[in-house]
């Protein structure tokens, strides 16, 4: 056997690190070439705060990445302490230590020689001895030093119960350098929403160091638990009877145990509880806060609305005449209410003319100087408002300046101490708004500032826990009008007219062949995603001159199974782009991305930089963004992805923010407006 082949077959390598080509702070995700004897070799994975000169051994595996060549994947790495102090002085001058730059690091081993990061460790107050560190940066660097150690032993604590080296970075971000001993105490602490681990994977750690089952950090974590999973399904909240019920059947334990920490935990306020009627319901404090702030915030805005502004039935007359169009009764209502009130809600389903009452509400504002800001929840949704009005629509998130902090978690410019500047702010598609994010938008709402909200309650609601639309309407404390007439125009379609149906609770209307809406019946999911693939390719474009992919959008109810939208895209896409063998294509995840792929962006991502075909220049793509693969530039490491008269440059570390998209679920639809789809019951 070769050495080379000895190197490719061995699971683990130790070297030094020569060079970081790229390193992600927030993961610890780390490209470095390490060198092994006389070998550079180029190893990648999350190893978090790894410098030049570390002299590390790494657990893993050789493989070929189709577009960035040979690679050692790193799984686990341990790092070893400089001994000599050629090495140490080669650490300390890397960079490794945030404030030891080369020139401190020379007098920092010239006055203690091979004991330097011994005295920073353990006698840190030392380091003030040398002329230019003060007693205050000496110990920032015994921190700065001990964090990277730290995570280390955090690591190996972790590493047997099968927890990635991110995923203990991120454990030591949030519970310091006692994480081991808070951990051995406590492993239910790992479930807290800052760190996020499993349930299960605390059950596991608990079992391993024998902790009693009936302990109350368990019972406080599966109380958590059982409202967290419930929040996946739009619950807010949970009858207090219920939750204990479900609690003490999970764990096993007796009701009274777990009602007496249920209580304890109301006594903490680690848990809120309210009353409705009769019936008790708790809440995690975060969604209690939410909703409870929501309702006095809406509260106090009805009561210091804006001044009304004055509102003639000769404007709307105007708007008419000059758009050739007659509103309905309903529709100036609409108009005349969002222009005279502090918040009004605009709802209605399909046809019902709320984009036709939209626009005239926004030509009324706009001629009396007012400034507004138009948004909606998603990137889709907020591109398709644009489209629909003429005017510059943004998400929710990127109306309040979203950032993302130290922990990788998204924090708002905009709030109280920094609200928004608008008159007015409209909303779109709010059935898709959650608790949080409405929350976070009237914290940064002006009293005075007029607010429209624009959605059709009987669309699925958001994805995130609250049904803020429906319990607004439901609350009959804001001005509401509900759009009821469906025009002439839009129940000559025949998806709109069995939209009303469903939602009157009558049968939709499947025999009908010459229309746009029909059913075809399938024996299983099997044959069904076969006809679907079939009318995708072929049938639809021969008949209709579509084109698939720009034309057609296959929906699926959800992304498993034969008809989920996993086995729809990669049947789609071999059908609709094959592979070709000087096609440049990368494999990802469960799939493979090819060039001339339909994809989607499946995150709002605000960095990623863009040209526009009129060469203009701009960053980001939003969650529900589709577009086509044009290039996978191995050479430089990169992807062009083309979103609409724009084209995306992606690099490595964003490639896993997008996915096929031949096939979408219904929910990451929604939104868009999109006129043609093949819709799988």
């Amino acid at each position: 056997m070769s050495a080379e082949e000895g190197l490719i077959n061995a699971n683990k390598l130790s070297g030094s690190v020569e060079h970081i080509t790229y390193a992600n702070n927030s993961n610890g995700y780390t490209v470095a070439l390490l060198r092994v004897e006389d070998d550079l070799i180029t190893i990648v994975g999350s190893m978090p705060f790894l410098a030049v000169g570390d002299l590390i051994e790494v657990t893993g595996k050789f493989d070929v990445h189709p577009t960035y060549g040979e690679q050692f994947k790193v799984t686990s790495f341990e790092k070893a302490t400089p001994s000599d102090t050629a090495s140490i002085l080669r650490y300390l001058s890397s960079g490794a230590i945030r404030g030891v730059g080369p020139s401190t690091a020379r007098n920092i081993v010239e006055r203690f020689g091979d004991r330097a990061l011994e005295i920073i460790e353990t006698e840190p107050e030392r380091l003030s001895e040398i002329r230019g560190i003060s007693l205050d940066k000496a110990m920032k660097i015994a921190d700065e030093y001990n964090k990277q150690f730290g995570v280390r032993d955090v690591m190996l604590f972790l590493s047997p119960f099968r927890i990635s080296p991110e995923g203990a970075l991120k454990v030591f971000n949030v519970l310091g350098s006692n994480a081991t001993e808070i951990i051995r105490n406590n492993p239910y602490v790992l479930c807290t929403e800052d760190i996020g681990f499993s349930f299960e994977k605390a059950e596991e750690i608990s079992a391993y160091f024998a902790l009693p089952k009936d302990s109350d950090f368990r019972i406080s974590a599966g109380l958590e638990f059982v409202l967290r999973h419930n929040l996946s399904n739009g619950h807010t909240c949970i009858p207090k009877d219920k939750l204990v019920s479900t609690a003490a059947r999970l764990l096993e334990c007796e009701l009274s145990e777990v009602s007496s920490v249920c209580d304890e935990m109301l006594r903490a306020l680690q848990l809120r509880l309210f009353v409705d009627g009769d019936i008790e319901y708790i809440a995690l404090p975060q969604y209690f806060s939410a909703e409870e702030f929501v309702s006095a915030r809406l509260s106090v805005m009805l009561r210091y609305a804006p001044p009304a502004e004055l509102m003639a039935d000769l404007e709307i007359d105007i708007i008419e005449n000059a758009q050739h169009i007659k509103y309905e009764e309903l529709q100036r209502t609409a108009i005349k209410t969002a222009i005279s009130k502090g918040i009004t809600v605009l709802t209605g389903g399909p046809g019902t003319g709320k984009t036709t009452t939209l626009n005239a509400i926004i030509k009324i504002l706009k001629s009396k100087d007012l400034s507004i800001a138009l948004a909606a929840p998603t990137g889709r949704a907020a591109k398709r408002m644009s489209e629909l009005t003429g005017c510059a629509a943004k998400t929710i998130h990127r109306l309040l300046e979203v950032e993302w902090n130290d922990s990788d978690v998204h924090v708002f410019a905009r709030n109280e101490r920094n609200p928004l500047p608008y008159d007015v702010i409209i909303i779109d598609e709010m059935s898709m708004v959650d608790i949080l994010l409405f929350e976070s938008l009237l914290r940064a709402v002006r009293l005075g500032t007029r607010i429209i909200m624009v959605g059709d309650s009987d669309q699925l609601p958001s994805v995130g826990a609250g049904n803020v639309l429906a319990d607004i309407i439901g609350s009959k404390t804001v001005p509401v009008v509900a759009l009821t007439k469906v025009f002439r125009q839009a129940m000559e379609s025949l998806i709109v007219a069995n939209a009303h149906k469903i939602i009157a609770g009558e049968k939709p209307e499947l025999s009908l062949k010459n229309s746009d809406f029909f059913m075809l019946r399938s024996l299983n999911g099997a044959s069904a995603a076969e006809l679907v693939v079939e009318l995708t390719a072929k049938r639809l474009p021969e008949a209709y001159g579509y084109k698939p992919l720009t034309d057609i959008q296959v929906l699926c109810p959800s992304k498993m199974l034969d008809l989920g939208s996993i086995s729809l895209n990669n049947m789609l896409q071999d059908r609709l782009n094959p592979t070709k063998k000087k096609s440049e294509r990368i494999t990802f995840k469960n799939f493979e991305l090819r060039e001339g792929d339909k994809v989607m962006q499946i995150k709002n991502n605000y960095d990623i930089m863009w040209t526009s075909d009129s060469g203009e220049e701009g960053s980001g793509v939003f969650n529900g963004d589709i577009g086509i693969l044009e290039k996978v530039d191995r050479k430089n490491s990169l992807l062009r992805v083309r979103f609409d008269d724009k084209v995306a440059i992606y690099y490595n570390e964003n490639v896993n923010e997008l996915e096929l998209a031949y096939a979408m679920t219904i929910h990451k639809s929604q939104g868009s407006g999109a006129t043609r789809s093949l819709v799988k019951s």
